[in-house]
């Protein structure tokens, strides 16, 4: 589900990052999900001013300025958010299309997160310009996404096809429940657009009830769904998607809007 370190490799990795070769997924692979209650072993900012900008975005942070920039209002945030972002798939899609605007991956599988970090390596060297305004991070982010991000400073959040957790005892372990959307509204700008899809129609339903119940999420009126250019992205853009399209399956997509108070 959640991601770690920079999108900069290094070692004998990196070295073939720069000759624009891309990763294997086959030597990547991993457990299909991971239990996001468990303790992991991983660097954590105390803060979001901890966040070592100058590692994911060296374009916009030089390593000899990063870090002393971060106070400084001026300095571009990282506004989208992937939440158990996989392969990188809608990372890749999402930049091209709001090519100034920073995005961070989050995936708290090692190999996973390995993986998105050698793509965007052999992206920016394949593409010289592009592919500077993602990154990735491996963490847990059900518990730190405050350590992140500062209080509206996202402006979307995205949590496709995230694990489903059927056993009613394990529902605690979804990425989308009330006391986690507090968070979640914590971060997000008023306006923000969260954005959710599954192909398991219980979840969907679940994830589209705690929306609907919380007072600062509203839900987005479909005739706007449609115009949005993200929303294509949802289905087209990750590995997951593409397997249900390829297997005739339904998606469950719930789009809300991050709002002041929900008027009764």
């Amino acid at each position: 589900m959640t991601r770690g370190d920079s999108a900069n490799g290094g070692g004998a990795s990196g070295q073939q990052q720069g000759a624009g070769k891309f990763p294997r997924k086959r030597f990547y692979r991993a457990r299909a999900h991971s239990n996001p209650l468990s303790d992991s072993h991983f660097p954590i900012p105390i803060s979001p001013d901890e966040v070592n900008l100058s590692q994911h975005y060296p374009r916009y942070f030089p390593s000899d300025e990063g870090e002393g920039r971060q106070g400084d209002a001026a300095v571009p945030r990282i506004r989208f958010a992937d939440v158990g972002c996989g392969f990188g798939g809608l990372l890749v899609g999402l930049s091209t299309l709001f090519p100034d605007t920073l995005m961070i991956g989050m995936e708290l599988r090692d190999k996973v997160t390995e993986y998105v970090k050698e793509r965007i390596l052999a992206l920016r060297a394949s593409n010289p310009g592009k592919y500077d305004n993602i990154s990735v991070v491996r963490t847990n982010s059900m518990k730190y996404i405050p350590n992140y991000f500062r209080k509206a400073q996202l402006s979307k959040m995205f949590f496709l096809f995230p694990d489903p957790h059927f056993k009613e005892k394990n529902h605690r372990r979804r990425v989308i429940s009330m006391q986690l959307l507090d968070e979640y509204a914590y971060v997000m700008e008023e306006g923000g657009i969260i954005y959710t899809i599954t192909d398991v129609e219980e979840l969907g339903e679940w994830m589209r009830s705690c929306l609907e119940k919380h007072p600062l999420f509203q839900a987005i009126p479909e005739e706007e769904i449609k115009t949005d250019p993200v929303v294509k992205l949802l289905c087209t853009a990750t590995e997951e998607g593409q397997k249900v399209a390829r297997n005739g399956g339904h998606t469950f997509q719930a789009i809300f809007r991050r709002i002041s108070f929900k008027e009764e």
